[in-house]
């Protein structure tokens, strides 16, 4: 045999020797990764206190018994006022904002006007826009956005602050009246937004004072000032509805494994978990192992 063959043959049987150490290295990764990278079999398991944890963080979640609506008193406040005046709601996230502009939108439909709703995302224009189709009918609701334009010439359109904004500027420039009789402002704190406030700054100051607004946040912290400068620029009175407290709905923090283990993010004292602080260092020192 010559020495060249033998090379050869002596260099593929250590290139297979290798591939053959490369496979057994990537099963034994893989059977490292599998618990940390994919659900478990069975459940989690947990401590007796991160059992009890978890039982306080899931107690009463659930579908409550169907109870009659009744409106609190600042939505009627706010449904009253809005006939005659521009009106700001401040109230918790769940209080029950969208109500009031659902039912004043409502009413106004009965009447043959219409209505602008406005959001300052894509999404929540979206989700209005199927809430609002539901309510009222798809041929009664149209959407504007970068997106999508469908529509358009329902007496009801939901569309982002920035393309009513728009429209206010093309009517301008055409001597033409924006064709809507009450604009609802959602999220209206973003007037104050570092990059974005100057859309909503220019929405309500080019809105004919003919035109009802009806602002909604949950955060603005200086209502006073906010429709003392309202009444200002539109030259129109500003009623402000101010509903305290907390939110009606609990908001509960947790963070969720991935082995499908349940983490509440704050412990009984509202302090930071240290379970979730140990379970990231086990998973650091399994990170620090796999490389």
């Amino acid at each position: 045999m010559s020495r060249s063959r033998r090379d050869r043959r002596r260099r593929s049987s250590e290139s297979r020797a290798r591939s053959n150490i490369n496979r057994r290295k990537e099963r034994q990764f893989k059977r490292d990764l599998a618990p940390k990278s994919s659900a478990p079999q069975g459940a989690p398991v947990y401590t007796v206190q991160q059992q009890r944890a978890v039982e306080r963080l899931l107690s009463g979640i659930g579908t409550p018994e169907p109870q009659p609506f009744q409106p609190d008193d600042f939505q009627l406040e706010a449904l009253e006022a809005i006939e005659k005046e521009d009106v700001l709601v401040t109230a918790p996230t769940g209080s029950g904002k969208t109500w009031i502009a659902r039912e004043e939108i409502r009413r106004l439909l009965e009447q043959g006007k219409r209505a602008w709703y406005t959001t300052p995302l894509k999404a929540l224009t979206n989700s209005k826009y199927i809430e609002f189709s539901n309510e009222f009918g798809a041929e009664n609701v149209g959407i504007l956005t970068g997106d999508r334009k469908e529509n358009w010439d329902a007496p009801l359109i939901v569309g982002t602050t920035e393309i009513y904004r728009n429209q206010l500027f093309d009517a301008l420039r055409s001597g033409e009246q924006v064709r809507t009789d009450f604009v609802i402002l959602d999220e209206a704190h973003y007037l104050a937004d570092e990059d974005r406030g100057h859309v909503w700054e220019e929405a309500i100051i080019l809105t004919p004072p003919r035109i009802r607004m009806l602002l909604l946040s949950a955060t603005i912290g200086n209502a006073e000032e906010f429709a003392a400068w309202l009444e200002e620029v539109r030259g129109s009175r500003v009623r402000i509805i101010n509903r305290a407290g907390s939110r009606p709905v609990e908001l509960r923090a947790a963070f969720l494994a991935p082995n499908l283990q349940l983490f509440p993010l704050f412990d009984d004292q509202g302090k930071f978990n240290r379970e979730l602080e140990r379970f990231a260092q086990q998973e650091n020192r399994f990170e620090r192992r796999r490389h």
